[in-house]
C-alpha cells in the first residue's frame, strides 16, 4: 500500500505542471474580451451619469435660475452656486426668471455622480451627459466652472445676456413657446456684445 501511494504521488507530481499548462493552453484560443481603451471606446448607456451640463433655452438664455437647490441636494457638497438678479436696465439678462446662476462650480474631486442634483433642479437646467473622461493630473482643473458646464450654442441661439422674446413671460419659456432667437434679439446682441478683438484693443 505504501508503494502504491508513493507511485500515485509521483505521477501526480509529474503531471501537475502539464495540467496547469493545459489551462493556459486552452485559454490562449479564447476570444479576447479586453477593450483597447482609449483607442476603442465602448458606448455608454443612455442614462449614464457622466459630466454635468447646464442647459439653455432655444433662444440662448440659460435655464438655471440660481435657486441653489442642486447644491442643497448634493450629499458630497460638490456644488457651489451663487445667484444674482437679472438687470434689464443694464442689459444683463441671462435667464427668463428673476435670477440666474452668476457663479456655478462642480468639484469633480468630490462628486459621486449620484444624480440627486438632477432630480432637485426645478427647471431641468442641470442634466448629466455621457462624457466620463474626467481624469487629470491637476486638482484645480477638476473644479469645473459655469463656462465649462454651459451647453454649447446650437442653431437659432444667441449668447446671453440679451432680452427675452418680446411678449413672452417666464412661464412661456417652460411651456415650449420659444423656438429660437428672434431677429430683435439678434440685433440687440450684435449692438451690445463686446467681441474678444474689441476687448483686446481696449
Amino acid at each position: 500500500m505504501a508503494e502504491k501511494s508513493q507511485k500515485g504521488g509521483f505521477f501526480s507530481d509529474l503531471f501537475a505542471p502539464v495540467g496547469g499548462f493545459g489551462v493556459t493552453f486552452a485559454t490562449m484560443f479564447r476570444k479576447v474580451a479586453t477593450t483597447e481603451y482609449p483607442e476603442e471606446k465602448r458606448p455608454t448607456a443612455q442614462r449614464f451619469h457622466g459630466r454635468h451640463q447646464l442647459n439653455r433655452h432655444p433662444d440662448g438664455l440659460e435655464k438655471c435660475v440660481g435657486c441653489e437647490l442642486c447644491a442643497w441636494a448634493c450629499p458630497a457638497d460638490a456644488i457651489l452656486v451663487e445667484g444674482a438678479n437679472n438687470d434689464d436696465a443694464a442689459g444683463q439678462r441671462f435667464s427668463p426668471g428673476e435670477r440666474y446662476g452668476r457663479v456655478y462650480q462642480i468639484n469633480y474631486l468630490r462628486c459621486i455622480f449620484c444624480g440627486l442634483c438632477i432630480e432637485a433642479c426645478p427647471t431641468r437646467a442641470l442634466t448629466m451627459t455621457n462624457e466620463y473622461e474626467l481624469a487629470d493630473n491637476n486638482r484645480a482643473d477638476l473644479i469645473f466652472t459655469k463656462e465649462q458646464l454651459l451647453a454649447p450654442l446650437q442653431g437659432g441661439m444667441v449668447a446671453a445676456p440679451h432680452p427675452m422674446v418680446h411678449g413672452m413671460e417666464e412661464r412661456d419659456y417652460y411651456l415650449g413657446k420659444v423656438s429660437g432667437a428672434t431677429p430683435t434679439q439678434k440685433e440687440w446682441v450684435e449692438a451690445h456684445h463686446v467681441t474678444d478683438e474689441q476687448e483686446a484693443k481696449a
